[in-house]
């Protein structure tokens, strides 16, 4: 199914405000709604159009990032998406309770939690971050049992309906003129109930293993930034859909270039003969994985605190629109130590500028106040 743009999915305008688009979500919602739509693949894709449009177009980050930059835009964001109907009623199961009255639009089972979400902290040298790279992590979760297919049965049998709620996974209760729905309090909101339970996961449906997972880092990823793979968390049990794996990010610093946002700051020490005289200068670049160098010319006089702009040559930008700039500034490197034929010279150009320099007195040279 090609994408649309999200605000023709919802048949908003692009200037709508928050409640105009829950309200468009809520009337698509319940159009297109699986259980109301049985065995309608065209429905699905529906739903799942009309969720993803929602959860970006509800969030003002995510809003600001899609009206800039488009679907690549929310890269920057770490939104990819909902793995499945599950995902999408777990994440909005609030907001499904305001439209249907239940968790979940009244779907009994599939209105179940969610796997639980994983974290996890994956450190980067810092042209890790300048190119991206793939990484390869080991992660302990919980998976769904083989012996059972996440039923929590014993081979040979099956789950039985909950005689509480009838496999509702709800129960519902009068107060007044008002009815109540409430979790099961015997399945626990699953709708089913394990009376021979699978050997392997004890019933629960699922079993702690530990796995190598590859997680593809994006070029230009900074510091402190978090990366939401949908569905690579835990499995839930019996049906349930799989949690998020949240990646933090941390990048070790590189003392030649220092980071603001898609720009770098590149700290370049020249002689004080280079300042005033001129010349070329090499550089340090982010290119070749932050191997690369390039010439800079100076002009004659050059100031302490000189800027030189590089556009383009910074970091790589997360939503793919170009790279942002390396801004070279530029230090005098005053010697600490200099030959006594360099402090002649030294004193012959003061001279010559007209400027007195002062003899400088040792410690002890100098007379003690009386």
């Amino acid at each position: 199914m090609a994408r649309r743009d999200y605000y023709d999915v919802l048949g908003v305008a692009r200037n709508a405000d928050s409640a105009e688009i829950k309200k468009a979500y809520r009337r698509l919602a319940m159009d297109f709604h699986p259980d109301r739509n049985p065995g309608s693949k065209d429905s699905e894709d529906r739903f799942k159009e009309a969720s993803e449009a929602y959860e970006v177009l509800s969030d003002p980050d995510k809003r600001a990032h899609y009206d800039r930059f488009g679907f690549e835009g929310l890269r920057a964001t770490g939104f990819e998406g909902f793995s499945g109907i599950d995902d999408i009623f777990s994440h909005f199961s609030d907001l499904f309770g305001d439209f249907f009255g239940f968790g979940g639009g009244g779907r009994g089972r599939r209105g179940a939690p969610r796997g639980g979400d994983v974290r996890l902290d994956v450190r980067l040298a810092f042209a890790e971050a300048v190119a991206g790279c793939a990484k390869e992590v080991e992660l302990s979760r919980r998976v769904t049992c083989a012996g059972c297919a996440g039923t929590g049965a014993a081979a040979g049998s099956r789950p039985d309906r909950c005689p509480t709620c009838g496999g509702r996974g709800q129960v519902v209760h009068q107060q007044g003129f008002f009815m109540i729905g409430t979790v099961c309090p015997s399945c626990r909101g699953e709708g089913t109930v394990v009376k021979d339970k699978c050997k392997d996961c004890r019933g629960a449906g699922v079993t702690t293993k530990t796995e190598t997972l590859t997680v593809n880092i994006p070029a230009g990823v900074d510091n402190g930034q978090r990366l939401r793979l949908s569905g690579k968390g835990e499995n839930a049990p019996r049906g349930g859909g799989a949690g998020n794996l949240y990646v933090d990010i941390h990048v070790a610093p590189d003392e030649r270039f220092v980071r603001d946002g898609d720009d770098v700051h590149t700290p370049l020490l020249v002689s004080y003969a280079t300042a005033v005289l001129g010349g070329t200068v090499t550089i340090p670049t982010l290119d070749d994985d932050t191997n690369g160098t390039a010439e800079l010319d100076l002009e004659p006089g050059t100031q302490p605190g000189t800027v030189v702009v590089r556009k383009g040559h910074g970091m790589q930008r997360l939503d793919g629109y170009g790279r942002g700039n390396q801004i070279v500034e530029i230090g005098i490197d005053v010697p600490t130590r200099v030959t006594e034929k360099q402090r002649e010279l030294l004193r012959a150009f003061a001279a010559e500028g007209g400027e007195e320099v002062p003899e400088r007195r040792s410690f002890f040279g100098r007379k003690r106040k009386k």
